[in-house]
């Protein structure tokens, strides 16, 4: 490997609109499974009720924009928002297949978007509220679309140290190229990880009484039952760690796929999956 292999890569934004909104719609149903449970518990915290109108920020593909519309039908309705117009129009033909009527989908940056039907009750994302490039101003946006009194309440990663399935998916790329060190509070993942941080963001947008509780669990990578080899095709093709290797020519991708399919193994379930650990924070607060 030439020192150049070595070099580390420029760390580019996550192009949620684009590459990035397509490669999580072709590998839809593998991501949904491996946060399904998250997006359980947040839904279980939010407890939504008959009648509330809500936005799911950062909708994705629909099925927590679905699930909501039954908790809050018959007169409730939601609003989806999605930067990609891929995950967009699957969500909507999702969302008509399932006959859920009390839903309508936007293909906006949810940072600067005018939403008609505005002051909603509540607002609702499962990690999607990390990538904003100037949170300060996408959380003021928000608090504007929010009648006085609703409530927020998001997903968001905690510190990488705690997810295990990515530090240890990170540990193999490393071996391979250099890897940039992380930038604290930059647009992606682990952008909130710091809930000081994210105090000063809610604060700053005009939400109050922020309440935040930890979920703790292992996250199915690559999907429910997937084996070993199955997990390190998805990491490959369709996470940051594919990403990051991409370019380095079919040997380096060829070892590194060896090495994530040993990883996967070590931690593989009979009937489960590939299953590592994760940690996310369940926030809400009150606009």
């Amino acid at each position: 490997m030439s020192n150049e292999d070595l070099q580390p890569e420029a760390v580019k934004p996550e192009d949620w609109a684009g590459e990035m909104g397509l490669k999580w719609l072709t590998n839809l149903s593998s991501f949904e499974q491996m946060i399904a449970p998250i997006g359980d518990a947040l839904l279980a915290r939010a407890d939504f009720q008959p009648g509330d109108n809500v936005i799911d920020l950062g909708c994705g593909g629909g099925a927590t924009t679905i699930a909501i519309a039954g908790m809050v039908r018959p007169v409730g309705k939601v609003m989806g928002v999605d930067i990609s117009p891929d995950l967009t129009a699957a969500a909507q033909a999702r969302a008509a297949e399932a006959g859920a009527t009390n839903i309508e989908f936007t293909c906006a940056d949810a940072s600067t978007v005018t939403l008609p039907d505005a002051p909603y009750d509540r607002l609702f994302s499962r990690f999607g509220s990390m990538f904003f490039e100037d949170p300060f101003a996408a959380f003021q946006n928000l608090h504007g679309l929010l009648r006085k009194g609703g409530r927020i309440d998001l997903a968001i990663w905690g510190p990488p140290r705690d997810n295990l399935w990515m530090m240890e998916m990170m540990g193999v790329v490393r071996n391979h190229v250099e890897v940039p060190p992380a930038i604290p509070r930059a647009p992606g993942p682990f952008a909130f990880e710091d809930l000081e941080y994210l105090g000063e963001i809610l604060s700053g947008g005009g939400f109050t009484e922020v309440d935040v509780v930890a979920y703790e669990g292992l996250q199915p990578v690559g999907g429910v039952g997937a084996t070993p080899e199955k997990a390190a095709e998805f990491a490959s093709a369709a996470m940051a760690t594919g990403r990051l290797l991409s370019d380095k020519g079919d040997a380096v991708m060829k070892a590194a796929r060896q090495e994530l399919t040993d990883l996967f193994a070590r931690h593989y379930v009979p009937g489960k999956g590939v299953m590592m650990q994760g940690k996310v924070w369940l926030v809400s607060a009150i606009a």
